[in-house]
């Protein structure tokens, strides 16, 4: 794992800066980090563990050193297919099928489990941060923080919902209107089961846009979905709420010969990098099964 690292520029020490003005001026750590910083000792200064508030000159070198830290699931043979990865950030497309992290029910094979074999491979070592998650069946976007700054501070945009949450699925139906918002909170009805649903009382509050992309005769609809809320299932339980699931989602109605899971995919996901702060748009192309189910519904509305 990189530190991160400073050269003090001639401009701040003119103005007289303490190690921590400038690490504030120069790095947007997040409260807790900064806490972790202070409290373990991790400034040097050319070297050097460093109180902050020294002040240093031009030319010397700021080092924040990151702790140790690693997770402990056990390596598998899972593929890892990344679209982005830098010091701070892995970012994952994920296939459907596989289980982002181990639950109880799936306490292996999972993605976590082939991260762990990725970093081997890549020799890397970092704990695994899931700074947002997928249903096993749902493919796509799927973010690793390496460090527990870069977790909270996008965990932090997506509380404040300033990301861009794209995703696209084929639904059952000809959806008349070409955009529109559903706006319905939701909630567990029963507590031992899994499935979601609308709830006037006792939901939360969950919106959804959905724009028409193309429609395949009278029987199924190709749509992109923008996620303004993150509820659990919050796509698969508002289209279905409306008449119009997802092929392939057994779990809320969508049955279908053509595809055997949900045909939802997370295709964009646009947010600040946690450390430059600087926009990164990611983008995941539909997969294999996605595409093939679409291929196999146009065939069957044209005759």
């Amino acid at each position: 794992m990189s530190n991160y690292s400073h050269r003090v520029t001639e401009e701040e020490e003119r103005e007289d800066l303490t190690i921590n003005q400038i690490l504030r001026r120069n790095f947007k750590f997040s409260s807790r980090f900064k806490t972790k910083i202070k409290f373990q000792k991790l400034v040097d200064l050319n070297g050097e563990q460093s109180p902050g508030y020294l002040r240093p000159k031009a030319g010397d070198e700021i080092v924040v050193r990151l702790p140790e830290e690693t997770s402990d699931f056990p390596m598998e043979d899972i593929p890892v297919s990344p679209l982005y990865e830098d010091e701070d950030i892995l970012i994952i497309d994920k296939q459907p099928g596989v289980t982002v992290h181990p639950t109880k029910g799936h306490p292996s094979h999972t993605l976590a489990n082939g991260i762990m074999k990725y970093m081997h491979d890549t020799d890397q070592s970092f704990k695994i941060r899931f700074a947002n998650r997928l249903d096993m069946d749902t493919s796509g976007i799927v973010i690793v923080a390496k460090n527990a700054n870069s977790q909270n501070d996008i965990s932090h945009q997506m509380r404040n919902q300033t990301t861009v949450k794209k995703y696209r699925a084929v639904v059952l139906g000809d959806i008349k209107e070409e955009f529109f918002t559903i706006d319905l909170p939701i909630g567990r009805p029963f507590e031992d089961q899994v499935q979601r649903s609308v709830m006037a009382e006792g939901g939360k509050d969950a919106v959804t846009d959905v724009q028409v992309l193309e429609h395949f005769g009278d029987r199924y609809t190709l749509v992109e979905l923008t996620l303004h809320t993150g509820r659990t299932h919050q796509i698969r339980v508002h289209l279905s709420h409306i008449g119009h699931p997802i092929a392939g989602d057994q779990l809320y109605g969508g049955e279908d010969p053509h595809i055997q899971r949900q045909a939802l995919h997370s295709c964009y996901l646009k947010f600040l990098h946690p450390m430059s702060h600087e926009p990164l748009e990611i983008q995941s192309k539909l997969p294999e099964d996605i595409q093939r189910c679409i291929t196999e519904i146009k065939n069957e509305s044209e005759h």
